[in-house]
């Protein structure tokens, strides 16, 4: 049974793609893309056209799985995501479970990632942490969230979409006012900024409305 590969993109510079993961897409018929325009345009970027492109993103229904699954057990596909690694914090994770489960193979090619990035950038031996992820959309699962958060100990990672930023630094503000926090926007792009504030300073401290972020909330 042919392989689902899961390729990683770049972050943000497009030269952090590596041969191999040029070399399987090139080799693919298929690709299994979070949006049709910027894959496509991405992919072209690669000198990589003609392929058979299908949507998998949060919209994707159930039936769309079963879709694509076919198409896994009868093609070499590959898997992308909009940035960094498929199938972690995004909408692939379920066709990789799928495929597990079903016995194809899945293999994969390692690339640039916010978080190993990140915590590289903290230069603390850490041994454990907690990865929150993205936080939830709805308030009060947010505030839920980061009350749970106010009570660990444990570094935290911490991610959300670029276009609440703003929203996200005025809550560290409010929830984890005196933890130190290393916070990473637009990484390995032109415009790369890395900070280590307080949380009530951060916002003061960030020019950007909107940019990629990660952060990490120091043990307290």
């Amino acid at each position: 049974m042919p392989p689902l590969h899961l390729v990683s993109t770049p972050i943000g510079h497009p030269d952090d793609f590596t041969l191999r993961g040029l070399a399987t897409l090139r080799r693919c018929p298929i690709v299994i893309v979070e949006e049709r325009k910027e894959s496509t345009a991405w992919l072209r970027q690669q000198g990589i056209a003609g392929k058979q492109i299908e949507i998998l993103n949060e919209h994707s229904t159930p039936q769309d799985l079963d879709r694509l699954m076919k198409i896994c057990r009868e093609h070499e596909v590959s898997l992308i995501t909009d940035a960094g690694t498929p199938g972690f914090c995004d909408p692939g994770a379920e066709l990789v479970r799928r495929c597990r489960t079903q016995a194809i193979p899945v293999r994969v090619y390692p690339g640039a990632s916010s978080l190993m990035s990140l915590l590289s950038l903290s230069g603390e031996p850490l041994e454990e942490f907690y990865f929150r992820g993205f936080l939830p959309a709805k308030s009060e699962d947010r505030r839920a969230a980061w009350m749970k958060m106010q009570k660990s100990h444990m570094p935290i990672i911490l991610m959300d979409t670029p276009y609440r930023l703003r929203k996200f630094l005025g809550e560290c503000g409010e929830f984890i006012p005196s933890r130190r926090i290393l916070l990473a926007l637009n990484l390995t792009q032109d415009d790369e900024l890395v900070i280590e504030a307080l949380g009530r300073e951060l916002a003061a401290k960030v020019h950007f409305r909107k940019a990629e972020f990660i952060c990490l909330v120091y043990q307290s």
